[in-house]
């Protein structure tokens, strides 16, 4: 998308030279004769950057009509990077401008490669700061999102958030272990938002939903023009979470590839971006989490131990809904209430016989599913109260039913997967969800047991 360039001049020649040479730089111009028409253009117009002449017929010296604009912007809540330009190489000028919120300042007549330069750097500083800008929002809304999830009265759950509230203040890499759909986001929101780093970012990085190409370009960033796609230059996610923490979750994925590259910057605190010499310094806090075998992985020399130590400092492992079954009423009436906001029945409530129904049921998807299962019955359900009719699990149970036959860890989870295939029709994504583990996951389980799909 092109670069919008507002340029604000009484003087039509000047106008003209630098539409000229903003055009010729694939920079899209628009013009104003005044601040006036200027307003007037911007509430029709999206504009990247202003270029402010401070100077106008009522007073060609004092830049008092600049000043009043920057002001108006100000006051309007418009906020685009502004470079001033005086005529008078009036060093005063120039310092009320940037007091009043200009950015930077040229004299005119200008030197071409400054201006060029001027424009760029404004630019790129705005995109980063929007970038953080909207990173920031997205991190005040999750947290909430996330921790409100943390519900609990068990024991195993109070024992982990003792641990977390010692251990949030610390700057110790952490890797939380546990099932999928635990909670172990919301964990590792909780643990920023209690760490000294809280006013910083948190940055969540799905680390099997990276492609192999792309590693180093997502992580580390990349220069403009650094490979065929790259536009403009892209800040990764080491520098995002620059001062704050990076998250990254589903670690066990990284291909071993990309594993060395991920250690050397976890020892050095140092990483290039593509297409950069230059050596940048990483201050992150790094929380990762995984429902993967590790030892497994190490053994078959599918994960490096050295990057395997330098994850799991600290490791926390959160309990598996079944595990808590303290907690399963608890969050379930959260759902309830949450989900009856959200689709505006806001008098729903559980029954008497739906405990019975929901403590009995072992949650192989954990609270990921108690939350859906939650949200089906406020759908569904035609009454306020919902019923164990309106809950329909399937025949699994942590205090009755049948014996399953004794088999080792291996032989039950070959058995399991079939029946997954089986019942998903050969399709590993469909079985991947009705065993509540990712994609990247169930790839793993199928070649290990050389299961064709």
């Amino acid at each position: 998308m092109s670069t919008t360039i507002l340029v604000i001049d009484d003087m039509s020649d000047v106008r003209l030279s630098a539409n000229f040479l903003l055009s010729s730089h694939h920079y899209n111009v628009l013009e104003a004769s005044s601040p006036l028409e200027a307003f007037e253009v911007l509430k029709q117009q999206a504009v990247d950057l202003i270029l402010l002449d401070m100077n106008y017929q009522t007073d060609t010296t004092s830049g008092q009509e600049g000043l009043d604009f920057l002001h108006k912007l100000k006051k309007e809540n418009l906020i685009i990077p502004v470079v001033a330009m005086t005529g008078w190489s009036s060093v005063d000028v120039a310092v009320k401008a940037m007091q009043q919120g200009a950015n930077d300042f040229i004299e005119k007549p200008w030197d071409n490669q400054r201006l060029l330069q001027v424009i760029k750097q404004q630019i790129q500083f705005f995109g980063v700061k929007k970038q953080n800008q909207r990173l920031q929002q997205h991190n005040q809304q999750n947290a909430t999102h996330l921790t409100e999830e943390l519900i609990w009265q068990s024991s195993s759950m109070s024992k982990l958030m003792t641990e977390i509230e010692r251990l949030a203040q610390t700057n110790a890499t952490i890797l939380l272990t546990g099932e999928n759909g635990t909670g172990k986001s919301s964990i590792a929101s909780l643990i920023h938002q209690k760490s000294s780093r809280h006013h910083s970012n948190l940055v969540t990085v799905n680390m099997g939903a990276i492609p192999d190409t792309l590693f180093e370009s997502e992580m580390f960033g990349h220069k403009k023009g650094a490979f065929t796609d790259a536009k403009e230059t892209r800040m990764g996610r080491f520098e995002m979470a620059n001062e704050g923490t990076l998250f990254l979750d589903e670690i066990a994925n990284i291909p071993l590839a990309q594993q060395a590259k991920l250690l050397r910057v976890l020892e050095t605190n140092e990483f290039e971006m593509v297409g950069s010499s230059i050596t940048q310094k990483s201050n992150i806090r790094l929380i990762s989490a995984s429902n993967a075998d590790f030892d497994s992985l190490i053994s078959s020399e599918k994960f490096r131990p050295d990057l395997y130590y330098r994850l799991n400092t600290i490791e926390l492992h959160v309990p598996a809904l079944r595990e808590r079954i303290e907690d399963i009423m608890p969050l379930a009436r959260h759902f309830v209430n949450k989900h009856g906001l959200r689709y505006h029945r806001l008098n729903m409530f559980l029954a008497d016989d739906v405990e019975d129904k929901l403590t009995r049921y072992s949650w192989p998807g954990n609270i990921r599913e108690l939350s859906h299962m939650m949200e089906r019955a406020v759908l569904l359900s035609s009454l306020d109260e919902i019923t164990a009719n309106d809950i329909p699990l399937k025949s699994s149970s942590t205090k009755q039913g049948t014996e399953i036959p004794f088999m080792t860890l291996d032989q039950a989870e070959l058995q399991l997967l079939k029946q997954a295939l089986n019942k998903a029709k050969g399709s590993a994504v469909d079985a991947a969800q009705l065993l509540g583990i990712s994609k990247s996951a169930i790839y793993r389980r199928m070649e290990k047991y050389d299961i064709k799909s």
